[in-house]
């Protein structure tokens, strides 16, 4: 069975999804990982009995130091993949080069990287939204494209774009990764 690990860093909603849908079924998460003391998440590594990592990215001077220890941490554990779901840190390449890694991101890259992707989508002239999972590089939402779902914005409030683009990166994060593993 292959081996996954998630990050997260906020409530943990795709992470539920990933245990739900794939967790000692197609493959093990074998740990989970959030960088935010707080995220609602724990709890759902918590209910799963799912091992846990806690490392406060706020307790670290660098973004390579907090890299290291997120990577040592992960290592341990030798998965297959590491799922970036919701993780809000941008990684350095001592994080990058050394950790297979999928990322899911809310709009259809290569527009709008970073940060309010959901907005600034929905604001856009393009008929289209959605979401894409793609390889982590040392580029900020770089990386190749594993696959994309779309989301047709015409007549759609923004509350319920959000809504439908929040629905299918779940079903996307899972599909990508049943790509790359299976």
């Amino acid at each position: 069975m292959k081996k996954i690990a998630v990050l997260f860093s906020g409530t943990g909603s795709n992470f539920a999804y990933i245990v739900k849908h794939l967790h000692k079924q197609e493959m093990e998460v074998v740990v989970a990982l959030t960088n935010n003391p707080n995220a609602k998440g724990i709890e759902v590594a918590k209910k799963a009995s799912i091992p846990l990592c806690i490392v406060d990215s706020k307790a670290y001077e660098s973004r390579e130091e907090f890299d290291t220890l997120v990577v040592e941490k992960l290592q341990a554990y030798s998965p297959d993949l590491t799922i970036l779901a919701g993780f809000m840190r941008i990684l350095t390449p001592v994080f990058t080069q050394q950790i297979k890694s999928v990322n899911l991101h809310p709009s259809l890259l290569p527009r709008h990287k970073g940060l309010k992707a959901i907005e600034r989508s929905y604001e856009d002239e393009h008929a289209h939204g959605g979401v894409s999972v793609h390889w982590v590089s040392s580029k900020l939402d770089g990386g190749e494209i594993i696959l994309q779902k779309e989301v047709l914005k015409e007549g759609l409030s923004f509350e319920a774009y959000d809504e439908k683009i929040r629905s299918i990166e779940k079903e996307a994060l899972v599909e990508a990764v049943r790509i790359v593993l299976l």
